[in-house]
Protein backbone atom coordinates (compact mmCIF):
# COMPACT_ATOMS: atom_id res chain seq x y z
CA UNK A 1 0.00 0.00 0.00
CA UNK A 2 1.36 3.42 -0.91
CA UNK A 3 1.57 6.31 1.54
CA UNK A 4 -1.18 8.03 -0.39
CA UNK A 5 -3.41 4.98 -0.17
CA UNK A 6 -2.64 4.66 3.52
CA UNK A 7 -3.51 8.31 4.05
CA UNK A 8 -6.87 7.92 2.38
CA UNK A 9 -7.65 4.65 4.09
CA UNK A 10 -7.08 5.77 7.71
CA UNK A 11 -9.92 8.30 8.01
CA UNK A 12 -12.39 5.80 6.56
CA UNK A 13 -12.58 3.95 9.89
CA UNK A 14 -13.11 7.07 11.98
CA UNK A 15 -16.76 7.75 11.09
CA UNK A 16 -17.59 4.13 11.90
CA UNK A 17 -15.86 4.50 15.26
CA UNK A 18 -17.68 7.73 16.03
CA UNK A 19 -20.97 6.20 14.87
CA UNK A 20 -20.47 3.22 17.18
CA UNK A 21 -19.61 5.45 20.14
CA UNK A 22 -22.67 7.60 19.53
CA UNK A 23 -24.87 4.49 19.30
CA UNK A 24 -23.44 3.17 22.58
CA UNK A 25 -23.97 6.47 24.39
CA UNK A 26 -27.51 6.80 23.04
CA UNK A 27 -28.33 3.20 23.98
CA UNK A 28 -27.11 3.83 27.53
CA UNK A 29 -29.21 6.96 27.88
CA UNK A 30 -32.25 5.31 26.30
CA UNK A 31 -32.13 2.36 28.69
CA UNK A 32 -31.79 4.61 31.74
CA UNK A 33 -34.49 6.92 30.37
CA UNK A 34 -36.84 3.96 30.04
CA UNK A 35 -36.50 3.34 33.76
CA UNK A 36 -33.55 0.97 34.00
CA UNK A 37 -31.47 1.84 37.04
CA UNK A 38 -27.71 1.94 36.95
CA UNK A 39 -27.58 -1.27 38.98
CA UNK A 40 -29.77 -3.08 36.43
CA UNK A 41 -27.91 -1.69 33.44
CA UNK A 42 -25.56 -4.18 31.84
CA UNK A 43 -22.96 -4.03 29.10
CA UNK A 44 -24.88 -6.84 27.38
CA UNK A 45 -28.10 -4.79 27.29
CA UNK A 46 -26.29 -1.71 26.05
CA UNK A 47 -24.49 -3.68 23.33
CA UNK A 48 -27.74 -5.27 22.20
CA UNK A 49 -29.55 -1.92 22.02
CA UNK A 50 -26.63 -0.22 20.25
CA UNK A 51 -26.21 -3.05 17.75
CA UNK A 52 -22.56 -3.61 18.62
CA UNK A 53 -20.54 -6.35 20.28
CA UNK A 54 -19.49 -6.16 23.91
CA UNK A 55 -15.86 -5.99 22.81
CA UNK A 56 -16.64 -2.77 20.94
CA UNK A 57 -17.76 -1.23 24.24
CA UNK A 58 -14.84 -2.59 26.24
CA UNK A 59 -12.39 -1.18 23.70
CA UNK A 60 -13.65 2.28 24.61
CA UNK A 61 -14.67 1.98 28.28
CA UNK A 62 -13.05 -0.11 30.99
CA UNK A 63 -16.33 -0.70 32.80
CA UNK A 64 -19.99 0.25 33.06
CA UNK A 65 -19.29 3.11 35.46
CA UNK A 66 -16.95 4.84 32.99
CA UNK A 67 -19.56 4.51 30.25
CA UNK A 68 -22.39 5.88 32.40
CA UNK A 69 -20.28 8.88 33.44
CA UNK A 70 -19.53 9.67 29.80
CA UNK A 71 -23.17 9.17 28.80
CA UNK A 72 -24.49 11.46 31.54
CA UNK A 73 -21.87 14.06 30.71
CA UNK A 74 -23.20 14.35 27.16
CA UNK A 75 -26.46 15.69 28.61
CA UNK A 76 -24.60 18.76 29.81
CA UNK A 77 -23.83 21.18 27.02
CA UNK A 78 -20.47 22.97 27.07
CA UNK A 79 -20.32 26.06 29.24
CA UNK A 80 -21.91 28.99 27.42
CA UNK A 81 -19.56 31.80 26.40
CA UNK A 82 -19.54 34.55 29.00
CA UNK A 83 -19.09 38.12 27.78
CA UNK A 84 -17.66 39.42 31.04
CA UNK A 85 -19.31 42.78 30.40
CA UNK A 86 -21.86 42.49 33.22
CA UNK A 87 -22.64 40.11 36.04
CA UNK A 88 -26.31 40.12 35.05
CA UNK A 89 -25.63 39.03 31.46
CA UNK A 90 -23.24 36.27 32.49
CA UNK A 91 -25.58 34.90 35.15
CA UNK A 92 -28.43 34.85 32.64
CA UNK A 93 -26.24 32.90 30.20
CA UNK A 94 -25.37 30.31 32.86
CA UNK A 95 -28.96 29.85 34.05
CA UNK A 96 -30.38 29.78 30.54
CA UNK A 97 -28.13 26.80 29.78
CA UNK A 98 -29.94 24.99 32.62
CA UNK A 99 -33.31 25.92 31.14
CA UNK A 100 -32.39 24.66 27.68
CA UNK A 101 -31.03 21.35 28.98
CA UNK A 102 -34.15 20.66 31.03
CA UNK A 103 -36.36 21.09 27.98
CA UNK A 104 -35.52 17.56 26.81
CA UNK A 105 -37.91 15.17 28.58
CA UNK A 106 -35.61 12.17 28.14
CA UNK A 107 -32.65 14.06 29.55
CA UNK A 108 -34.65 15.10 32.59
CA UNK A 109 -35.83 11.54 33.16
CA UNK A 110 -32.31 10.13 32.78
CA UNK A 111 -30.85 12.60 35.27
CA UNK A 112 -33.61 11.95 37.81
CA UNK A 113 -33.09 8.18 37.64
CA UNK A 114 -29.30 8.44 37.74
CA UNK A 115 -29.28 10.87 40.66
CA UNK A 116 -31.70 8.68 42.62
CA UNK A 117 -28.95 6.05 42.73
CA UNK A 118 -26.28 8.42 44.02
CA UNK A 119 -26.19 6.62 47.38
CA UNK A 120 -25.54 3.26 45.73
CA UNK A 121 -22.96 4.60 43.30
CA UNK A 122 -21.24 7.46 45.13
CA UNK A 123 -18.05 7.19 43.09
CA UNK A 124 -19.96 7.40 39.81
CA UNK A 125 -21.89 10.46 40.94
CA UNK A 126 -18.76 12.06 42.35
CA UNK A 127 -17.03 11.68 38.99
CA UNK A 128 -20.06 13.02 37.11
CA UNK A 129 -20.34 16.03 39.41
CA UNK A 130 -16.64 16.78 39.03
CA UNK A 131 -16.74 16.48 35.25
CA UNK A 132 -20.09 18.07 34.35
CA UNK A 133 -21.33 20.12 37.29
CA UNK A 134 -18.28 21.57 39.02
CA UNK A 135 -17.10 23.59 35.98
CA UNK A 136 -20.48 25.36 35.91
CA UNK A 137 -20.43 25.91 39.63
CA UNK A 138 -16.95 27.41 39.46
CA UNK A 139 -17.96 29.62 36.54
CA UNK A 140 -20.88 31.01 38.54
CA UNK A 141 -18.67 31.52 41.59
CA UNK A 142 -16.17 33.45 39.45
CA UNK A 143 -18.93 35.67 38.02
CA UNK A 144 -20.32 36.49 41.46
CA UNK A 145 -16.86 37.16 42.92
CA UNK A 146 -16.12 39.43 39.97
CA UNK A 147 -19.37 41.28 40.65
CA UNK A 148 -18.35 41.87 44.25
CA UNK A 149 -14.95 43.15 43.11
CA UNK A 150 -16.47 45.55 40.56
CA UNK A 151 -19.16 46.80 42.92
CA UNK A 152 -22.03 45.31 40.90
CA UNK A 153 -22.87 43.12 43.90
CA UNK A 154 -22.87 43.78 47.65
CA UNK A 155 -19.45 43.67 49.26
CA UNK A 156 -20.78 41.49 52.11
CA UNK A 157 -22.56 39.02 49.82
CA UNK A 158 -22.30 35.37 50.83
CA UNK A 159 -21.10 33.89 47.53
CA UNK A 160 -22.25 30.34 48.27
CA UNK A 161 -25.70 31.58 49.31
CA UNK A 162 -25.97 33.65 46.15
CA UNK A 163 -25.13 30.59 44.06
CA UNK A 164 -27.70 28.52 45.96
CA UNK A 165 -30.43 31.11 45.43
CA UNK A 166 -29.79 31.26 41.68
CA UNK A 167 -29.33 27.56 40.95
CA UNK A 168 -31.91 26.42 43.50
CA UNK A 169 -34.60 28.59 41.92
CA UNK A 170 -33.78 27.25 38.45
CA UNK A 171 -33.80 23.66 39.72
CA UNK A 172 -37.22 24.26 41.28
CA UNK A 173 -38.55 25.39 37.90
CA UNK A 174 -36.82 22.71 35.83
CA UNK A 175 -37.67 19.77 38.11
CA UNK A 176 -40.78 20.56 40.12
CA UNK A 177 -42.71 23.27 38.31
CA UNK A 178 -45.85 22.20 36.40
CA UNK A 179 -45.18 20.29 33.20
CA UNK A 180 -44.76 22.31 30.04
CA UNK A 181 -42.22 24.42 28.24
CA UNK A 182 -40.27 26.80 30.42
CA UNK A 183 -40.63 30.46 29.54
CA UNK A 184 -37.81 31.72 27.30
CA UNK A 185 -37.18 34.60 29.71
CA UNK A 186 -37.10 32.42 32.84
CA UNK A 187 -33.36 32.84 33.43
CA UNK A 188 -33.63 36.60 33.03
CA UNK A 189 -36.49 36.81 35.54
CA UNK A 190 -34.71 34.60 38.08
CA UNK A 191 -31.52 36.67 37.84
CA UNK A 192 -33.35 39.96 38.18
CA UNK A 193 -35.21 38.81 41.31
CA UNK A 194 -31.98 37.47 42.82
CA UNK A 195 -30.03 40.61 41.98
CA UNK A 196 -32.64 42.72 43.77
CA UNK A 197 -31.28 41.22 46.97
CA UNK A 198 -27.65 40.89 45.90
CA UNK A 199 -27.03 44.36 44.48
CA UNK A 200 -25.44 47.12 46.58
Amino acid sequence: MTIQESGTARPAGRPRSEKAEKAIIEATLDLIGEGMGVSELSIEAIASRAGVGKTTIYRRWANKEDLVVDALSTLKAPLPPLSGTSVRDDLISLLDAMRRESGNVRNRCVMNIAMSEADRYPRLMERFMKRAVEPRREAMRAVIERGIATGELRADLDVSMGMAVLTGTMIWHTKWAPAGDLAPDLAERVVDVALAGMAP
